[in-house]
């Protein structure tokens, strides 16, 4: 049986997302919802879909198996709540929102309907960040650092806090993500931010373009990560760092640099990302989808929304120059 997903979206990660479904066997990419019908018909017509510009004009008009959810982060909240009530399962980008209040929502309904969710956290699907979760659990974590640091995107709703959230909940995320993932959850969250530059370069700039979080983590280990988005275009550069008792291990989005010290096949050695991550999250959610087996999801709704709960919470400390406690969760899958 070929199974029919609709897009929502038609921006970049909609056009990642759809290559790849478009790839895999048994699959068809049947509609694409877009801002405007003119948009979506443009990305549906590279697939041979349907475009709409308006979601329950899609819903109507097609039986769908799934929908990929790939909108700016002030765009959720209604889109979910629709396909949770139609009981059809979504992949949705990160971040979930640009705070808590629509996440908390969501995922109220997401689990009383027990419906199939898979969150684009895509890191966690690389070969690389699997030794790196794998390496941690055999060891005790110091401390750890990491930073997302480059240029401010061109489009308009990424320079308002009102729209992405601010760089912290809208990029970063990535690194609080996989920080969570190989190191274990965060108790407290301290921030402190600040308009430097882009706001005097850029029209209608209200996001921080610096940034630097303090994290608490239960195991007693600490955490910094600092960003940034005024930097020239090309320049800068994401990464985590874990700083153990056998040296220090290095991950960029290309490569983990595991140290000489460790105990490991690869001790000294350079491991590559390996395969292409958006892939294997796209067939562990087209797996999910077609067995009921959720074990290949490794960021599913519930365990995004710790994630955002972090990045939401530096928000709140930088705000209000006080540190911000986070309760245990008692809603994560994984």
């Amino acid at each position: 049986m070929t199974l029919q997903i609709g897009i929502i979206g038609t921006g970049w990660f909609s056009k990642v997302h759809a290559d790849i479904l478009a790839r895999m066997e048994g699959i068809r990419v049947a509609s694409v919802c877009g801002t405007s019908f003119e948009k979506a018909e443009a990305m549906a017509s590279v697939y041979d879909a349907v475009g709409y510009g308006e979601l329950e004009h899609m819903l109507d008009g097609e039986k769908l198996d799934a929908v990929y959810i790939c909108v700016p982060p002030m765009s959720h909240g209604s889109i979910e709540s629709e396909l949770i009530r139609r009981g059809i399962p979504f992949l949705v980008e990160k971040p979930l929102s640009t705070g808590m209040d629509v996440p908390r929502q969501v995922l109220d309904q997401v689990q009383k309907s027990g419906l199939l969710t898979s969150v684009g956290y895509h890191f966690r699907y690389q070969e690389a960040a699997q030794v790196l979760r794998q390496s941690m659990k055999e060891q005790t974590v110091g401390m750890a650092l990491g930073r997302w640091m480059g240029g401010m995107p061109g489009v308009a709703w990424w320079r308002r806090q009102d729209g992405s959230g601010g760089q912290f909940v809208e990029q970063t995320t990535h690194i609080v993500d996989l920080l969570r993932y190989c190191a274990g959850e965060v108790t407290e969250v301290y921030a402190v931010a600040a308009q430097r530059s882009m706001h005097e370069k850029h029209e209608h700039v209200t996001v921080a373009d610096v940034a630097n979080v303090t994290l608490k983590l239960e195991s007693g280990a600490i955490a910094s990560i600092a960003n940034t988005c005024l930097l020239p275009d090309g320049e800068g550069g994401a990464g985590l760092q874990f700083y153990t008792d056998a040296g220090v291990w290095d991950w960029t989005p290309e490569r983990l640099l595991l140290p000489s010290a460790a105990k490991h096949a690869m001790a000294g050695l350079e491991i590559p990302a390996g395969h292409n991550p958006y892939e294997r999250e796209n067939e562990a959610f087209i797996h999910a989808l077609r067995t009921g087996d959720r074990s290949r999801i490794l960021s599913d709704y519930a365990d995004a929304c710790r994630t955002q709960e972090i990045t939401t919470a530096a928000l709140a400390s930088a705000d209000s120059g006080l540190p911000v406690q986070l309760q245990p969760s008692k809603h994560l899958s994984h």
